[in-house]
């Protein structure tokens, strides 16, 4: 897909491959449904690297990179994850709001010159009850499909919205509101919040 039918596609698929040792995702053109239509990028974490690295191509090939995110510092707590273009140029950064996420998972989305968008889960209870869940002995092996749902928005102006589908499988609906997001940078954001946690 051209990068300029990227820009004017308003959803997307973001879909967890099963792969060993690394995570991968294939992103797809949303349908009017919902469902996965047309391949568009294809995201691939980078294993065993000493900071957190993710390569997004154009599709399942690798041929041709769409852009790349990267961590700032070696410990992911507090970094600041820099989106480049496929010549390196910085085109936005993302990163988490750590004292915030303890209850309830907050993000910073920054594209120059645009407002800065905040993204936290939708669901303040249910962020804190997905907590307790996995403090609770055993639970890492229980197959519950918690929903997460994030909302970016700058002040009550929602831009984009991340949903979880239900079902064992993470799988994401993204949703934009602004013609003026970059679609790379919200592809990176999208990943991030599965890859990253």
């Amino acid at each position: 897909m051209e990068t300029t039918h990227l820009q004017a596609t308003d959803r997307f698929v973001v879909s967890r491959k099963t792969a060993l040792m690394t995570n991968e995702y294939v992103v797809t053109a949303a349908r009017s449904d919902g469902t996965a239509g047309e391949v568009v990028a294809f995201a691939r974490q980078t294993p065993m690297a000493l900071t957190e690295e993710v390569t997004i191509y154009t599709d399942e090939s690798r041929k041709w990179v769409l852009c790349t995110f990267e961590a700032d510092q070696i410990m992911d707590v507090g970094a600041v994850y820099t989106v480049r273009d496929e010549d390196g140029r910085p085109i936005g950064s993302f990163r988490e709001k750590t004292m915030t996420s303890l209850l309830r998972s907050t993000w910073v989305l920054d594209q120059p010159e645009l407002a800065e968008l905040t993204g936290r889960e939708r669901n303040a209870a249910l962020a804190v009850l997905r907590r307790v869940w996995d403090f609770l002995p055993g639970t890492d092996f229980v197959p519950f499909a918690w929903p997460r749902h994030f909302d970016f928005a700058e002040g009550d102006k929602r831009w984009m919205a991340v949903e979880r589908k239900f079902g064992l499988r993470d799988r994401y609906l993204v949703d934009i509101a602004s013609a003026g997001l970059d679609r790379r940078l919200a592809i990176a954001q999208a990943v991030a919040l599965d890859a990253l946690r």
